[in-house]
């Protein structure tokens, strides 16, 4: 899919190699968006990924002394569902964030790259419109910084140039009196693109509002205001004749098309709908409700920050060599840095165990740990792995000893066909050591990046309860809580 794979350790070096290769490069972090493209020949001409992940201090969350919260580059999703100072000061985009995909796709996709993706459906675009956020672009020949409503030109087009990296967002942290909401309308509840997406922020003064932003996803080549529902807000208290109003000017700013996941007329329909249903929440105070006090990340306490730092920049290409961890070993391979961790794992490798059942990311069978974090191995480039710690479903197993998720899914029937199994089970590894005690949500949640297609959740959900009941597990936790 790419003839060059770079891993710079610095910006600096990141933006020399695009300066030197223009169009050619293309910066990757999650790469879940361009992994795809490659492979669907949708990106032409795309030969070298600089894979900036090994680049420390990008993955942070601050605000600053001027009031501004900041984003860097390598911000997960999951960074942000999990932040306390988003949930607390800029909850639509936590919920937004938690939203998207499933654990192991937030795992690994940054807010950035849903920006720069451009998708008028991608969800962390809402509510940073309505944050006001800008976007920092740098290049060799400076920085600029734009405003996030002015950084798109149309569907998937941005104001970026080809030697510019997206190197921070930020957006003023709202004043006190301040709440917002996400509200995010698709065809099943996990995995699925927006059909209708609304961010609302509203800053009250007594019961009035005093300032109040709605965006709207899904409904316009790029996200728009409902400038017309922000004046029917403006000065009144949240009555049931406001709301009406306000949802009302809402549906007549959209702009929808008809495609397959919707028509226009459905579309317009469901703004007014949605809107509403997120007015009246903040109205009632209860735009949080459903919103766990612990999100479940499928990863482990220690890896919300970058450890495998690289004391120098790597390169592969054909015939250099990926040394890498896996379930424990050394690997030195002298090929497949073109092709995804799933691919080298399989083809390379030769640890069948983790499965190829979609290649987008969508059904989980090639889940693995990579560096503590669950992640669907078709949507990792494979020189990701070098000095990387790797994980798959045949190092589950300890001393000869099944671990309590293998066990309990024999003990409980849980495997059918099987072909799902790897996945499930790597899911319930990482579930099982981040929440030794999961309750049942807990456990749905964790899987809505897997998909059984024999249809037969029930005995799964089964099989993680009663590995959560294993005395392995039982004496893991109480010593856990011990210390």
């Amino acid at each position: 899919m790419w003839t060059e794979y770079f891993t710079p350790v610095s910006l600096e070096q990141t933006l020399a190699l695009l300066a030197e290769n223009g169009g050619r490069a293309r910066v990757v972090a999650g790469a879940t968006d361009l992994i795809l493209e490659l492979e669907r020949g949708q990106r032409p001409g795309i030969e070298m990924l600089i894979d900036v992940t090994r680049i420390p201090g990008l993955d942070t969350i601050r605000l600053d002394p001027d009031g501004q919260i900041h984003l860097g580059p390598l911000v997960t999703h999951n960074h942000c569902a999990g932040s306390r100072l988003i949930i607390d000061r800029a909850f639509a985009l936590a919920r937004a964030c938690w939203e998207v995909g499933a654990p192991q796709i937030r795992n690994r996709a940054t807010v950035a790259g849903n920006l720069i993706t451009a998708s008028p459906a991608n969800d962390s675009i809402t509510p940073l419109v309505a944050l006001g956020a800008t976007v920092k672009l740098r290049s060799v020949s400076g920085e600029r910084i734009v405003p996030l409503n002015e950084f798109y030109t149309g569907v998937r087009r941005t104001v970026m140039r080809e030697d510019e990296m997206l190197v921070d967002i930020a957006f003023p942290a709202p004043p006190p009196g301040t709440r917002s909401m996400f509200y995010k309308l698709a065809l099943r509840r996990a995995q699925a693109i927006s059909v209708v997406n609304v961010a609302a922020m509203l800053e009250f003064e007594a019961d009035r509002v005093k300032h109040a932003a709605v965006t709207m996803g899904a409904v316009a080549p790029t996200i728009i205001h409902a400038a017309q529902a922000e004046k029917e807000l403006v000065g009144q208290s949240l009555t049931e004749e406001i709301l009406v109003r306000a949802a009302q000017a809402a549906a007549m700013t959209a702009r929808p098309i008809d495609d397959l996941r919707g028509s226009a007329w459905y579309r317009k329909e469901m703004v007014r709908v949605c809107t509403e249903r997120v007015l009246r929440s903040l109205a009632e105070g209860s735009e949080r409700r459903g919103y766990p006090e612990m999100p479940v990340m499928l990863r482990r306490e220690h890896t919300w920050h970058l450890e495998q730092v690289l004391a120098e920049p790597l390169a592969h290409h054909s015939g250099m060599s990926i040394i890498t961890r896996i379930n424990g070993r050394t690997f030195t391979l002298g090929t497949g840095f073109d092709k995804t961790l799933l691919r080298l794992l399989r083809e390379d490798v030769g640890l069948t165990g983790t499965k190829e059942g979609c290649a987008e990311g969508e059904c989980g069978a090639c889940t693995v740990f990579l560096d503590g974090v669950a992640v669907m191995a078709c949507m990792v480039p494979a020189p990701r792995a070098h000095a990387a710690e790797i994980v798959t479903v045949e190092g589950l197993a300890r001393n000869g000893q099944l671990h309590p998720i293998q066990q309990t899914f024999i003990d409980e029937g849980a495997v059918q066909c099987g072909y799902c199994t790897p996945g499930f089970l790597m899911s319930g590894a990482m579930l099982l050591d981040e929440t030794p005690q999961p309750t049942q949500w807990d456990i749905q949640q964790s899987i809505t990046g897997n998909l059984c297609r024999c249809t037969g959740y029930y005995k799964i959900v089964s099989a993680f309860e009663k590995a959560a009941r294993s005395p392995e597990l039982q004496a893991a936790s109480t010593e856990r809580a011990g210390s």
